[in-house]
């Protein structure tokens, strides 16, 4: 103004995108079918000095176990491992100064201003990889299922034929001092899962973050199959995708020892392994309590009313090593996306 002075107000940050996790989300569907998400832009100053609003931030829900890659140079940017962690993927532009900033005794009515920053933004792919202390591994009715529903309060499908576990369940086996193991049920592979087969690479991912391995196989042979050989293929699957796996602590578990044929192959199966079965029937539930305690002396849970180490509840885009979710809850973690998509974070221009 000729007479007032000049008064203009800087203008409003823009929104950041921020990614949180979020126990209640099960699959990045939602991204999926909104891959472009924009912050929006702050408000601009006004008269008499007033700043502009500040634009809120974008919150992003997205299942625990969700990992962050830069889409053009596949570099890992950070991991969602527990409820409530949030990492700022992209962060919101400064706003533009205004007039009243270059106001002096020779310069009273100054029209110069500054634009406000572009927000950052980036090109990014998501992957959801289960998070569970154990993960079972096995051919398609190899009996995972029924074993996790007898070991835990999960309720998965469970049925007699191949592939009745299209996504991998949780479950929460939970001991008499109160703690707790989460063992998830990795869908049956397949020779040349590590290829794609049968979906094996969606399948074999979810390993990712599995502490121990179960081995499962069917010592009854009763789909025309032999334990030892199904183990065999199991490992060769497993070394081919990722050999660090097969360095993880395991166990193996001899399943349907209820049906005849279970018990004779048993000893071969053992000698062909060079270690010793935990055999199990879910029918009689032989072996469970057995299966039970070698898995905790593996994962060593904390009992309840232990102290927990201390969470943030906000991390900087960078890779992240925090604790992962161990609400106890029952979750059903679905990745529906199958393959590696591509989603584009930024902020409104």
């Amino acid at each position: 103004m000729e007479r007032g002075g000049p008064d203009g107000g800087d203008g409003g940050r823009g929104g950041s995108v921020i990614l949180q996790g979020d126990r209640h989300e099960d699959s990045l569907l939602r991204l999926f079918y909104g891959p472009e998400v924009l912050a929006a832009d702050g408000q601009p100053g006004r008269g008499q000095q007033m700043h502009g609003r500040n634009a809120p931030d974008l919150i992003l829900n997205v299942p625990c176990g969700t990992s962050v890659f830069d889409a053009d140079t596949d570099a890992q940017v950070c991991d969602i491992l527990f409820h409530g962690q949030q990492v700022v993927l992209a962060a919101g532009g400064a706003g533009g100064r205004g007039n009243v900033h270059w106001k002096s005794a020779t310069h009273q009515a100054p029209t110069e201003h500054t634009p406000g920053e572009a927000g950052q933004e980036f090109r990014l792919r998501l992957e959801l990889k289960t998070i569970a202390d154990a993960g079972l591994v096995g051919f398609p009715n190899a009996g995972k299922s029924s074993l996790l529903a007898a070991i835990s309060d999960a309720h998965p499908k469970v049925g007699a034929y191949p592939f009745t576990t299209l996504n991998p369940v949780i479950g929460t086996a939970v001991y008499p001092d109160f703690s707790q193991i989460r063992i998830a049920d990795i869908p049956g592979l397949v020779a040349g899962a590590h290829q794609g087969t049968g979906l094996g690479v969606d399948f074999l991912r979810h390993l990712a973050r599995a502490r121990v391995l179960i081995f499962v196989v069917d010592a009854a042979g009763a789909d025309g199959r032999t334990p030892w050989e199904d183990l065999r293929v199991l490992r060769q699957e497993l070394r081919a995708y990722d050999p660090a796996l097969l360095k993880r602590p395991s166990l193996l578990v001899a399943n349907k020892l209820d049906l005849p044929a279970a018990a004779a192959n048993l000893a071969r199966l053992e000698k062909s392994a060079r270690r010793k079965a935990i055999a199990v029937s879910t029918v009689t539930g032989q072996g469970l309590p057995d299966l039970l305690a070698r898995l905790k002396e593996l994962i060593k849970p904390v009992a309840a009313g232990a102290v927990q180490p201390a969470r943030p509840s906000r991390s900087a885009r960078a890779p992240a090593a925090a604790p992962p979710d161990d609400s106890g809850q029952d979750l059903v973690t679905e990745d529906k996306l199958r393959h590696a998509s591509f989603f584009d974070f930024g902020r409104d221009k």
